[in-house]
């Protein structure tokens, strides 16, 4: 991604996107027709463990805002990194009716950290099997920011 680039794009809340602004479409290599209405995980990368996943719907269905380093496909079969927000749309009556991400250029250095850290996710979600691999993983996460005190968020924050 380009230092003043900004992915936006809009979902409801089963994750199908509703909006994806001219940036997200030329990342991910998709028209604004192929995009809508389309999970939004047509964009997922292998390499991302489950266990972050699950966090951010645990997160932003509980009315919370999502931050973290996301890798992302495109279409060619290529990949981008994203530092991502996503946060819950609500309706007038403050019921949340879907979900907006804001994505940008992340921090390369930070990058070497959560490579490393997804790929130890990954390979307890490997190890564990389908049913047990978001556990594992999740815990995993738990027990390596435990030392420091800090949860995701604040993790990624900080680096």
């Amino acid at each position: 991604m380009r230092d003043n680039d900004f992915i936006v794009s809009k979902t409801d809340l089963k994750g199908r996107i509703t909006y994806a602004n001219h940036i997200f479409m030329e990342f991910a290599g998709y028209s604004a027709r192929e995009l809508y209405q389309t999970q939004h995980n047509i964009i997922r990368h292998p390499d991302m463990p489950r266990g972050v996943f699950a966090l951010m719907w645990e997160t932003i269905q509980s009315g919370r805002e999502f931050n973290g380093y996301v890798k992302n496909l495109s279409a060619d079969g290529g990949f981008y990194w994203v530092w991502a927000n996503i946060t819950p749309s609500y309706d007038a009556q403050n019921n949340i009716i879907g979900y907006y991400s804001v994505r940008r250029k992340p921090k390369q250095n930070a990058l070497r950290e959560i490579e490393k850290l997804y790929q130890e996710m990954l390979r307890a979600e490997k190890n564990a099997g389908p049913r047990q691999a978001i556990a594992v993983s999740t815990q995993l996460l738990q027990d390596k920011l435990k030392p420091y005190g800090l949860n995701y968020d604040e993790f990624v924050h900080a680096l």
